[in-house]
């Protein structure tokens, strides 16, 4: 009789098995309805990924080209519906940069403390529910509860809480309502309060950490051959931030920092996120600091801003000017521009090509989370099935941006 503790050899040990071709998605709540990812797995571990992001194509680019300039403003709106105030601000900036304009300084400092709330929305958002997925769901309340305030005052401010078409060429639709710094403040210092608590929660939980530590790691070379920007390769070690790069509006003049991870894993991304929500709120106090209470927000273009009410009423001019404007659209130079702010999620740029009339000619956005979602491929390849949800969060796939 042989003895119980013989060793046996590798090829004795595993069993032979074949591999097996999964779908998840499109309709799997991790994808978001518009990502197909058709997975090959040996056991539990995904040897090779087809990613597929073409379930949502609405067209986009090309419903831009059917109205006049100021009427794409809903469209950007619907690209990333969780901040969609720093794509209203991206798209003015590319308009106002072929028009060879620049906005008052009070609606520089507007635009800044707009687009810093929605990224603090659109950060809330990601890794409130990065936590979720991995069955945290008290934190993510936590999140939203901060963000629905985020959208309350959106509404204050705009009247609408989440597609906002707020922006304007040449300035924004409304100048600040009269409680805006005040309530603005007491917003974020609520949500750096919500922060520190999500903090003290999660980062010593042991399972947290295991299911988010060493998993989804990425060269900080693979991400910059994707194209990633954003918090997903800033993670990476890459320090690159439009605001600090390229300064736009009045960012050269604030005093802010960009975070930077080491290990560029699922962890990485969720501090990243983490540490910028403060950096926005550094910012924010900063604008408010410098924030005028009067005077315009808008240049003072007759060619490209509206008339007020009581002219276009009672003025034959007023009534031309403001039926042109809305009939035929603002007249952009004939040329072609590529305008990039630093989004929720990166490097979001927008290509204008213009003939002169009223209405664009081409409209083209590079989207970041385009590019984001494909390197999941390169993620999750290697990874545990288990891994691939916690993944997919990290990147903050956006389906709208994904519209192609």
């Amino acid at each position: 009789m042989e003895p119980i503790d013989v060793e046996l050899d590798e090829s004795e040990v595993e069993l032979p098995t074949e591999p097996m071709l999964l779908n998840v998605g499109p309709s799997h709540p991790a994808m978001h309805g518009t990502v197909r990812c058709v997975m090959e797995l040996s056991g539990e571990s995904i040897q090779r990924v087809d990613v597929q992001v073409g379930y949502l194509h609405r067209g986009f680019e090309k419903m831009c080209e059917r109205g006049t300039w100021t009427q794409v403003f809903p469209y950007v709106d619907r690209c990333n519906y969780i901040s969609p105030m720093l794509n209203n601000v991206g798209y003015a900036l590319a308009c106002e940069k072929m028009l060879g304009i620049e906005v008052p300084e009070r609606c520089q400092y507007y635009r800044m403390m707009l687009g810093e709330l929605a990224r603090m929305s659109d950060h809330l958002t990601c890794d409130g529910a990065m936590a979720m997925e991995l069955g945290a769901f008290t934190p993510f309340l936590w999140m939203i509860k901060g963000r629905e305030m985020l959208w309350d005052l959106f509404e204050e401010e705009c009247g609408a809480r989440l597609t906002h078409s707020f922006g304007r060429v040449g300035g924004m639709a409304h100048p600040p309502t009269d409680g805006f710094k005040a309530n603005a403040l007491a917003v974020v210092k609520h949500i750096l309060g919500i922060v520190a608590e999500v903090e003290r929660l999660l980062l010593g939980n042991r399972i947290f950490l295991d299911r988010l530590e060493g998993v989804g790691v990425i060269s900080a070379e693979d991400a910059v051959s994707l194209g990633w920007t954003g918090p997903c390769l800033r993670a990476a070690g890459v320090p690159y931030d439009v605001r600090k790069a390229h300064p736009y509006l009045k960012y050269a003049e604030v005093d802010f920092d960009v975070p930077v991870g080491t290990a560029s894993d699922c962890f990485d991304r969720f501090m990243v996120r983490i540490e910028e929500m403060k950096q926005s709120a550094r910012i924010i106090e900063q604008c408010a600091e410098r924030l005028a209470d009067s005077g315009p927000v808008n240049v003072d273009d007759p060619r490209v801003i509206l008339p007020p009410k009581e002219e276009v009423y009672n003025t034959i001019e007023g009534t031309i000017q403001h039926f042109k404007i809305v009939m035929e659209g603002l007249k952009l130079p004939a040329g072609e521009v590529y305008a990039y702010t630093e989004a929720g999620n990166g490097e979001l740029g927008f290509y204008l090509v213009s003939d002169g009339s009223g209405t664009p000619y081409r409209v083209r956005i590079r989207p970041p989370c385009f590019l984001v979602t494909g390197g999941l491929e390169r993620v999750i390849t290697g990874q545990m099935m288990a891994d691939v949800v916690p993944c997919f969060g990290s990147l903050n796939m956006i389906g709208g941006e994904c519209d192609r």
